[in-house]
């Protein structure tokens, strides 16, 4: 089963690429964020004509979330108790049996700011929905843009990043809540290395200068870490023209 994750900052811009890359690499699932568009106007038709079931939950203009899968998405949750936001950040779907948790975590703009609480607050009411959907369902998968690099080998230059927004020990520790709950992450189980990057600024040429931060993470259970055959990050999307900032990042499991 090979799962996916992919900020396309606007499928608007980039649905094009979208049926490429399903088409190419084949996913059983791959998780949308930064959609950017309302659901009424969200490109249904041509992802089911490529083969794929998708669920989406969307706004205009920001965020908005998608998981489109080989097998019918079930159990659909686009809001989760005690969290009242507006924002489209958060789609849960059962695929094949497996809890899919899809998140766009927020970014949280600068630490000491409004917007960095609100990512600590959001953070924390997601890590319990998360506690709580382990209960229920044996196979999780936690997947997305976390907007958090989870330590030092994450991120292209660590001294200038040092407690900087993504970077911060704030948020490394609430993503060390999260994986707290007896989740693993995919792409650490398999690489030790630095230096491997998801994500690049299109300012000052950032891709081609290795400008980069991994902050997009497949995260699995402990049980489905067991069946983990690969784990890697996608970079060919990123150097297509007109490309999100972020490129495809895979697990593959033997299930």
């Amino acid at each position: 089963m090979k799962i996916s994750s992919w900020n396309v900052n606007s499928l608007n811009v980039r649905l094009e690429h979208v049926l490429q890359w399903l088409e190419v690499a084949q996913p059983d699932v791959l998780a949308l964020q930064e959609t950017k568009m309302t659901d009424d106007v969200f490109p249904k038709a041509a992802i089911e004509a490529a083969g794929y079931h998708v669920v989406f939950s969307g706004q205009k203009t920001y965020n908005g979330v998608a998981i489109i899968a080989k097998e019918k998405p079930t159990n659909i949750i686009t809001d989760i108790p005690d969290l009242d936001d507006p924002q489209r950040r958060i789609l849960a779907a059962t695929v094949d049996d497996v809890r899919v948790i899809n998140l766009y975590v927020v970014n949280g703009s600068a630490p000491g700011t409004d917007k960095f609480t609100y990512k600590l607050n959001w953070l924390e009411k997601v890590t319990a929905f998360i506690e709580q959907q382990m209960t229920k369902y044996d196979d999780v998968v936690v997947l997305g843009d976390f907007n958090i690099a989870p330590d030092d080998r994450d991120v292209h230059d660590p001294t200038k990043w040092h407690e900087k927004i993504l970077c911060t020990t704030e948020e490394r520790n609430a993503l060390n809540d999260i994986l707290d709950l007896g989740l693993q992450d995919s792409f650490r189980l398999l690489h030790d290395e630095s230096g491997l990057f998801s994500w690049w600024d299109y300012r000052m040429n950032g891709f081609a200068r290795g400008l980069g931060l991994r902050i997009d993470l497949v995260l699995c259970t402990d049980e489905m870490s067991e069946a983990l055959t690969a784990a890697y990050i996608d970079i060919e999307p990123r150097a297509w023209d007109r490309p999100s900032d972020h490129t495809p990042v895979v697990a593959e499991f033997d299930w």
